[in-house]
C-alpha cells in the first residue's frame, strides 16, 4: 500500500532549480528537510498554542496532539497533500461560551469532538457525493457569514478579559504585531504572531523592572497587584514528562454551541485544498472528502484525551509559498518535532506563561481577521450583498451572533450567539429562497445604482462578477 512515504531527492538536494518547485513526493537533502520541518512548527506556532492557551487547554498537549493529527493527514491522503494541522482558532469562542456557561474542560473536548465526528461525516459524504455538495449546501453566502459570526462574536473575549489587564502592553502588541505582518517579507510576514508573542514577553519584562507590579484583574473578579510577566511555573517545570491527559464529558447545550464551527472548518479545508492543487499544479479535487475526514479524526482523537481540535494551517501554506518546497517529507519533520515539544512541559510552562496583555494585543488583531476571512469568501465567490436574499439571512445571523442574541425554550435549553447565529443564517437562506420570487434569484439589487456604487467602473466589475457567480 502506497502511505505516501517516499521520496525521490529533487535536483542536488539543495534548492529548486529556477521556476521548479519540490513536489509533495519529492524531498531535499535531510538535513534541510529537517530545517524545514522546524520552520513549519515555527510557522503555526503563535495562532496554535495561543488558540489552547484562549480555550484553557493544556498546551503541551495541544501541540503532541497536532503532530499526532499531521501523521495521520498525511497518512490518509497518501502524502499528495501536503498540510500541518494545529489547533484551529475557531473554536476559541465557543470555548468561551461554554465555559461561561458553567462548562469545564471535559465539557469544551466533548462538544468539540462531536464536532470532529461530524466533520468526518461530512467527508466521507463527499467522498461518496462530490465537493458539489457543500456547495449546495452551504453556498458562500451562507459561509462567509458563519465564519463572520464566528470571528466577531470573540471581541467581548479581547475587550472584557485580556485587554483589560495591561492595555498599554497590549496596545503596543498590537501595533508591533501589525506592523509585523504588512512590513516583514516572505517567511517572516508568516510568523507574525510568533514575533508578536516574543516581543510581547520582552516588553511586559522590561515593564516590570521599569514600573514595577501592575495593578489589574487577572484570572479574578477583583483587581490585585501583579507581575506582567510571572514564570515562577517554568522554573518548577521539568524537562521531561506527558502532558496531562482527560476524558471529555458531553452536555447537548455545549455540542450544539460548538456544531456550527463545522462550516469554517470545511471552508478552511477546502480551501486548503484547492490552495496546495493550485501551487503544485496538481489536481487535488478528488482528495477534498479525503482531508476532511482526516481532520475530523484528528480532532476527534485529540479531543478524546482533552487536546484542542485541530485543522489545516494557512500559515503553513505560507512558508510552502515562499520556499517553493512542498514535500510531505517536511511536514513528517514537522510532526516529529512537536512530538518532542509536547513531552517537554518546560516548554508549555512557557506558553502558559504568555500575559494577558500580549493576548490582548494579539487577539485584537488575530479574532478581527478571522472575522474578516468571511468577508474575504464573499469576495472570491462574487456575492452580491444588494440581493436581500443574500442580505436578509446574513445580516440577521451575524447581528445575532456578535451580539449573542439568546432564543429561550425551556428553562433548561436555549439557543444563542454562534449556534443561534448559524441556524438563522443556513435556514434563513434556504428558506427564502425556496419562496422567493424568480427576479431575485438572479441577483437583482436591493438598492439602486446611484447608492450601491462610488465607482462606475468598479460597479460594472462587480456586477460582471455577479454575473458570473
Amino acid at each position: 500500500m502506497d502511505l505516501g512515504v517516499r521520496w525521490k531527492l529533487h535536483g542536488d538536494g539543495r534548492t529548486p532549480a529556477p521556476g521548479a518547485v519540490v513536489r509533495p513526493d519529492e524531498r531535499l537533502s535531510w538535513p534541510r528537510t529537517f530545517g524545514l520541518g522546524a520552520q513549519h512548527v515555527v510557522a503555526m506556532f503563535g495562532a496554535s498554542f495561543v488558540a489552547p492557551v484562549l480555550m484553557g487547554l493544556d498546551p503541551n498537549l495541544a501541540i503532541m496532539m497536532s503532530g499526532v493529527s499531521t501523521v495521520i493527514f498525511l497518512l490518509a491522503t497518501r502524502g499528495r497533500v501536503p498540510s500541518y494541522l494545529g489547533c484551529s482558532l475557531s473554536f476559541v469562542g465557543v470555548a468561551a461560551v461554554i465555559r461561561a456557561q458553567g462548562g469545564t474542560s471535559a465539557t469544551v473536548t466533548g462538544a468539540v469532538f462531536v464536532v470532529g465526528a461530524a466533520l468526518f461525516l461530512v467527508g466521507l459524504t463527499v467522498q461518496k457525493f462530490g465537493a458539489r455538495i457543500i456547495h449546495a449546501v452551504m453556498p458562500p453566502v451562507v459561509t462567509g457569514a458563519v465564519v463572520m459570526l464566528i470571528g466577531f462574536n470573540l471581541a467581548p473575549v479581547t475587550a472584557s478579559t485580556y485587554w483589560p489587564q495591561d492595555q498599554w502592553t497590549a496596545l503596543l502588541v498590537m501595533l508591533f504585531t501589525g506592523l509585523a505582518v504588512v512590513c516583514l517579507r516572505g517567511f517572516w510576514s508568516r510568523i507574525a504572531i510568533f514575533l508578536g508573542l516574543l516581543f510581547g514577553y520582552g516588553i511586559s519584562w522590561v515593564f516590570d523592572r521599569i514600573f514595577g507590579r501592575i495593578h489589574s484583574v487577572t484570572g479574578g473578579a477583583e483587581a490585585v497587584d501583579h507581575w506582567r510577566l510571572n514564570l515562577s511555573g517554568v522554573g518548577n517545570a521539568e524537562w521531561i514528562g506527558l502532558p496531562s491527559f482527560h476524558a471529555p464529558s458531553f452536555q447537548w447545550s455545549a455540542i450544539l454551541v460548538a456544531l456550527p464551527v463545522v462550516i469554517a472548518l470545511i471552508a478552511e479545508n477546502a480551501g486548503h485544498v484547492k490552495a496546495v492543487g493550485e501551487m503544485t499544479g496538481a489536481n487535488l479535487d478528488n482528495k477534498l472528502g479525503t482531508a476532511i475526514s482526516a481532520d475530523g479524526v484528528g480532532s476527534m482523537l485529540s479531543t478524546a484525551v482533552g487536546g484542542p481540535p485541530n485543522t489545516t494551517y494557512s500559515e503553513n501554506i505560507g512558508v510552502m509559498a515562499a520556499t517553493r518546497v512542498y514535500s510531505t517529507a517536511a511536514y513528517w519533520a514537522a510532526a516529529g518535532f512537536a512530538l518532542l515539544f509536547g513531552v517537554c512541559p518546560k516548554f508549555g510552562a512557557i506558553v502558559a506563561a504568555i500575559p494577558g496583555g500580549v493576548l490582548g494585543g494579539i487577539t485584537v488583531i488575530l479574532y478581527g481577521m478571522i472575522g474578516l476571512l468571511g468577508a474575504q469568501i464573499w469576495m472570491n465567490a462574487g456575492v452580491d450583498l444588494r440581493n436581500p436574499l443574500n442580505l436578509v439571512p446574513a445580516a440577521a445571523g451575524i447581528i445575532i451572533g456578535i451580539g449573542n442574541v439568546s432564543l429561550k425554550f425551556t428553562d433548561n435549553f436555549s439557543l444563542s450567539g454562534i449556534a443561534l447565529g448559524t441556524l438563522v443564517v443556513i435556514t434563513g437562506y434556504h428558506a427564502l429562497r425556496a419562496m422567493a420570487p424568480a427576479h431575485l434569484k438572479t441577483q437583482e439589487p436591493l438598492l439602486d445604482e446611484g447608492t450601491s456604487s462610488y465607482d462606475d467602473a468598479a460597479g460594472d466589475t462587480a456586477d460582471g462578477q455577479s454575473a458570473k457567480s
